[in-house]
């Protein structure tokens, strides 16, 4: 079924300038889905939809397509940026930054999916990120060192 909603929400705002999620409603339950705002929002979500401007004015709903290759090099410019020290402490990493980019240095490091790493946890200015293994650690290590070039 929900496979099947969010086919028909792509048709929808493919076909559409839908620029608000109660319009969007109304197309599905039009097309004979029976839906809440609240399930409208968390498709949303999960379709990684946003808005763009519309042809005639105001916004509409468009799927993000993003170049990994982009996202990446954000990724990696975020890491060169902010990222001051590596170190570990058996499995766990401990990354410390410019003062107020932990968090998004913590969330780079999550969204590049590094083999080992199980969850990074971010203050102001330190990450603890843990991972399974010493040796995995090392590697992790090793590797964020490497996309920075600065150590």
């Amino acid at each position: 079924m929900k496979s099947r909603r969010h086919n028909a929400i792509l048709k929808i705002i493919n076909s559409n300038e839908v620029g608000t999620q109660e319009d969007l409603m109304m197309l599905l339950n039009q097309a004979g889905f029976n839906v809440t705002q609240a399930t409208i929002s968390r498709d949303i979500r999960e379709l990684k939809l946003t808005k763009i401007a519309a042809e005639h004015g105001g916004q509409k709903y468009s799927v993000m397509h993003q170049n990994t290759k982009d996202i990446s090099d954000k990724y990696i410019r975020i890491f060169h940026d902010a990222l001051v020290s590596v170190d570990t402490a058996q499995n766990i990493l401990v990354l410390k930054t410019v003062a107020g980019m932990a968090m998004a240095v913590a969330a780079a490091l999550d969204s590049m999916h590094f083999e080992g790493v199980v969850g990074c946890i971010a203050g102001d200015d330190t990450i603890f990120c843990a991972v399974r293994t010493v040796e995995e650690t090392f590697k992790v290590a090793d590797k964020i060192r490497k996309l920075t070039s600065k150590y």
